[in-house]
């Protein structure tokens, strides 16, 4: 192995460099390494209003296509704005995850320009699910994960399915963690 700090050649599995004294990089064992425990991301209803607006709009002017209104461009034009917002809407709700591993939840937003918070599963203080009417009815909630560390610092998986299952594994991760 050759040290990082000085470039020494030392022994393969040697802890410190026999030169410099530096610690060696070893690679942990296959039991620690970190691993995927679950993947949550927003329902679609979360993003029904842009799905209803963009299929209204553009059922608007696949009508005047019907009725062969003129100028015509216009209801290919209005066809086009409905597909383009259902588009984006599409898009945004691609925009937003979050993965469990082993260690850590991570949350990632952005499409083009991306966004990447972490918190150790060792930090977490609280698991808090909340359901508003509506989400009850769709069998949606959010999960409020708040963390030791810091009193502001909290992630929030908003409108997700399931709420009370993706906390309960959040609390069973964090405990194998912590044993």
């Amino acid at each position: 192995m050759r040290c990082p700090q000085c470039g020494n050649d030392n022994q393969q599995g040697a802890a410190f460099c026999s030169r410099c004294g530096t610690r060696m990089f070893a690679p942990k064992p296959a039991s620690v390494r970190e691993y995927a425990l679950a993947q949550f991301r927003p329902s679609l209803w979360y993003y029904a209003n842009g799905f209803l607006v963009g299929g209204v709009i553009a059922a608007i002017g696949g009508r005047l296509l019907y009725m062969k209104f003129q100028p015509i461009q216009i209801g290919f034009a209005i066809v086009g704005v409905g597909v383009l917002i259902f588009i984006v809407t599409m898009l945004k709700a691609r925009t937003i995850s979050w993965s469990l591993t082993s260690d850590r939840l991570i949350e990632k937003r952005g499409f083009v320009a991306t966004q990447r918070r972490e918190m150790e599963l060792a930090d977490i203080r609280s698991v808090e699910v909340a359901k508003r009417i509506f989400q009850r009815m769709f069998g949606l909630g959010d999960v409020t994960i708040a963390s030791a560390a810091s009193a502001d610092y909290a992630i929030r998986l908003n409108d997700i399915y399931d709420p009370d299952d993706a906390a309960e594994t959040i609390r069973k991760a964090r405990l194998k963690r912590l044993a």
